[in-house]
């Protein structure tokens, strides 16, 4: 038995109301701290290891009417809140936000609110249940009771506001280093490019399509990573790096590099995928320096709260090339999904036999 149904919780889960915003605030604050009587996914994402306003807190202006808040209420008081993020595309949910508050029943209250949320899934056709969480407080446990698959782990890394950012990238150094915006053509090469980075169980279980390449702008939400939320507060652009002389077809990528330049009191983000055995310091360095670009004295982003990197464990060296400019390690948190439909086999061709 694990700390999940440790105690049996007494209220009723509901939808969230606009007069539980204040309580729901209070109750995220008193979350992201180390309370003993407090539970949260346990994300770094606030706090002294970083100092930065909590991105999974509840801003209002992250909220948009296809997402979703359930909360828990006990004897008139909200114990718990799950927030979820609903990609309408893909029909894809990902659960930003699972607080609870209680020192015997803060496992079972988080159990119940889950629990709602897969019924409430169900009933809406969502395809894939996505979250990240750090593996303490019983989380993983958690999780995987309600029928989660764990499936990978990433490092988060944080490079702090006090350290100066490289001067923006020439564009003949750029083109030196074959590096260019990408384009929805490059749908095919940026979807053989994942394929050569991630191992064939997370491209099934993940499962992108072409479509999913050619998405552009702040609602391209692929690679998927824990920290996917914050791109809403930023604006959302991409690179790629061609082979030399563009590889057997004359169109092979060997890297590609996301950034988003924060709108809000946040980190910029970096997201760097490499082919295995290509160096990723070029596609760092030309991130690094779109962020120094778009922060210059006189832009419309001037917030600098430091630039954070998620590296999935089996893309290293990329961290490593990520700490050789300044980023280090603030934790590990552990990618979880799971799946309402169920998978068959692929049609595919066989060899024919004479019998």
């Amino acid at each position: 038995m694990t700390e999940a149904r440790a105690g049996r919780a007494t209220g009723k889960v509901r939808p969230a109301r606009l007069t539980d915003l204040p309580a729901l605030s209070e109750l995220s604050r008193l979350c992201q701290g180390d309370g003993p009587d407090t539970r949260s996914l346990g994300l770094p994402v606030s706090g002294p290891p970083i100092g930065m306003f909590s991105l999974f807190r509840l801003p209002l202006g992250a909220f948009r009417p296809h997402d979703l808040l359930f909360v828990y209420e006990d004897q008139g008081r909200l114990a718990g809140l799950i927030r979820v993020e609903r990609e309408t595309i893909r029909d894809e949910w990902t659960i930003v936000e699972l607080d609870a508050v209680g020192m015997g029943s803060a496992g079972d209250v988080r159990f119940r609110l889950v629990q709602q949320l897969l019924r409430d899934g169900a009933k809406r056709g969502a395809v894939r249940f996505h979250v990240a969480c750090a593996d303490r407080d019983g989380n993983v446990e958690m999780f995987m009771q309600a029928g989660f698959a764990r499936y990978g782990d990433e490092r988060i890394l944080f490079r702090s506001a006090d350290q100066s950012l490289p001067k923006p990238m020439t564009a003949a150094a750029a083109r030196d280093a074959r590096i260019r915006p990408t384009t929805g053509l490059d749908s095919v090469a940026l979807s053989r490019l994942y394929a050569a980075a991630t191992p064939q169980p997370v491209q099934r279980l993940e499962g992108y399509r072409l479509a999913d390449w050619e998405r552009q702008g702040s609602q391209w939400r692929v690679p998927r990573s824990s920290l996917a939320p914050i791109l809403r507060f930023a604006d959302v652009d991409s690179w790629a790096q061609e082979a030399p002389g563009g590889g057997n077809d004359g169109t092979q990528l060997e890297g590609f590099v996301q950034v988003g330049v924060a709108k809000e009191d946040q980190p910029h983000y970096l997201k760097v995928m490499v082919c295995p055995g290509v160096d990723a310091s070029p596609l760092v360095r030309y991130g690094l320096g779109v962020i120094s670009a778009r922060t210059q004295r006189g832009s419309d982003h001037r917030h600098d709260h430091g630039v954070i990197a998620p590296v999935r464990t089996y893309e290293s060296p990329v961290d490593r090339r990520l700490e050789d400019f300044g980023f280090a390690a603030v934790s590990t948190v552990t990618l979880l999904m799971k799946e309402t439909m169920v998978r068959v086999a692929e049609p595919a061709l066989v060899p024919a036999g004479v019998r």
